[in-house]
């Protein structure tokens, strides 16, 4: 069960503290501006406009709810999101019924790209939150015109091994 994650945690990032910890309702506008934060994001209307906001709250209530799900923030010492994930562990019958950890929505505020943030994230992914979760495997997608994401992920041991497909319905 992901609810096992020992949270918060410290995030070393040089010669500075950051905390990983649980996203709570009050982190609601912050995850906004972060998704927002993203120029592909962004042109897929994530635009942090406050006509949404009931959107939003639907979906964190309901990740936060769901046992298999973790949306993390990752806050400075002001205690400002600076950075966010979600975490979906999937039981799987194939790998001889591996468990997977998907990795989703990672974003880093402009602000502080590049600083480390997003390393630390990944490393505790791989190194604490996998292994407590009994994974097997961590995966992510990333869109295809984000080269920059590509080597980040690339340069921390990722492999590009599948091609993503997706189906907008409606």
């Amino acid at each position: 069960m992901i609810r096992a994650l020992n949270l918060p945690v410290p995030l070393q990032v040089k010669a500075r503290e950051f905390t990983l910890r649980r996203a709570i309702d009050d982190d609601l506008s912050a995850l906004m501006r972060l998704l927002a934060d993203d120029p592909i994001s962004a042109a897929r209307g994530d635009q942090a406009d406050n006509s949404d906001t009931a959107a939003y709250q639907s979906a964190l209530t309901e990740i936060v709810a769901d046992p298999a799900n973790e949306l993390l923030v990752v806050v400075n010492e002001a205690n400002e999101s600076i950075a966010t994930m979600q975490l979906t562990r999937i039981p799987g019958m194939a790998r001889r019924g591996s468990t997977r950890l998907l990795v989703e929505a990672v974003r880093v505020r402009s602000d502080t790209r590049s600083a480390g943030v997003g390393s630390a994230m990944m490393r505790w992914v791989t190194d604490s939150a996998a292994p407590a979760m009994a994974a097997s495997l961590v995966q992510l997608t990333s869109d295809e015109a984000r080269q920059d994401a590509h080597r980040f992920y690339e340069r921390l041991g990722f492999v590009g091994s599948h091609r993503g497909f997706k189906y907008t319905v409606g």
